[in-house]
């Protein structure tokens, strides 16, 4: 009697494409539920050494939402390199901007594990558009219904 774990290889893995429309989603929830895609974590067959996750079309992303007063109240610091150089924006004032499109990128960014090979790669599966539609109609990608899945998932104000 031998016990052992089914370990899948890269050649094994069958990507699927995902379309998620991210219209009054929220953030953070949004955000989960795309890593957990990417990492492949929603698959029976995971193993975490192995690109197994799918490619993920969001579209509206532009439309997301905040729970709270968190677009307001939350900020993001980064440092150009220079003295003095501590720059910071809201969430609000990055969704006003030019590319509103970041806020979930970087949330999504944030959620995979950090400095890692396989992370940096599984992050170029995730393409984020602000239209309602995408080019990568060819591919058959399957709809998924977020907002159906949980009552939390959508704020409508």
């Amino acid at each position: 009697m031998k016990s052992t774990t089914a370990s899948l290889k890269p050649a094994e893995v069958e990507k699927k494409w995902i379309v998620i429309d991210a219209q009054d989603a929220v953030v953070g929830r949004l955000a989960s539920f795309i890593a957990m895609r990417l990492r492949g974590k929603h698959r029976a067959d995971y193993t975490p050494h192995v690109d197994c996750g799918d490619f993920v079309v969001v579209v509206n992303a532009h439309k997301v939402k905040f729970t709270g007063k968190k677009a307001t109240d939350e900020v993001y610091y980064w440092h150009t390199g220079h003295p003095g150089g501590v720059k910071q924006r809201t969430p609000a004032q990055i969704l006003a901007g030019k590319y509103p499109e970041r806020v979930l990128q970087k949330a999504v960014e944030r959620m995979l594990p950090k400095e890692s090979p396989l992370a940096r790669k599984q992050l170029t599966h995730l393409r984020i558009y602000n239209a309602p539609e995408h080019p990568h109609a060819a591919q058959n990608p399957e709809t998924i219904a977020f907002a159906d899945l949980n009552a939390k998932n959508v704020r409508s104000a």
